[in-house]
């Protein structure tokens, strides 16, 4: 049973997409090339479930996109809003996805995590996550 000020955790919905964006202006550290519109409607598009959300009272508070290949479980997106941080919403939301990922039959999930977002880093650690210095991102854009 969740008490008052526990979050509501669903998927969001096309209906959402515009306030997704102006929440991870506000919340998300730095931004991606895909932080527009059509990324997002492409995102939700092609697997509903994936874009979680939270809201306390009606309000957005905090994101996670779980999203999952067939093979691998990957998390990206994960933001709360600045006046609602270390209240559990990131657990909450880490929680949702991790359900996700088992029901789908998923076994291992990596993270995108900024390295100079230290303070995501205690969040990311408490939820039994870690980094693998033994591997390093590269990453290319893509043409439109």
């Amino acid at each position: 049973m969740r008490g008052m000020n526990d979050p509501r955790i669903r998927p969001a919905s096309a209906d959402d997409l515009d306030a997704v964006l102006a929440f991870w202006k506000v919340a998300a550290e730095g931004t991606s090339i895909s932080d527009d519109r059509t990324g997002v409607e492409r995102l939700v598009a092609r697997d509903p479930e994936a874009l979680l959300l939270a809201e306390c009272d009606g309000d957005l508070v905090g994101t996670v996109i779980a999203g999952f290949d067939g093979w691998r479980c990957h998390l990206y997106r994960l933001a709360v809003h600045p006046d609602r941080r270390r209240r559990g919403i990131g657990s909450a939301l880490l929680t949702a996805a991790e359900e996700r990922f088992a029901a789908l039959g998923g076994r291992r999930a990596d993270a995108m995590v900024l390295d100079r977002n230290e303070r995501a880093h205690h969040t990311w650690h408490a939820a039994g996550y870690a980094p693998e210095p033994q591997w390093s991102r590269w990453v290319k854009p893509l043409p439109e």
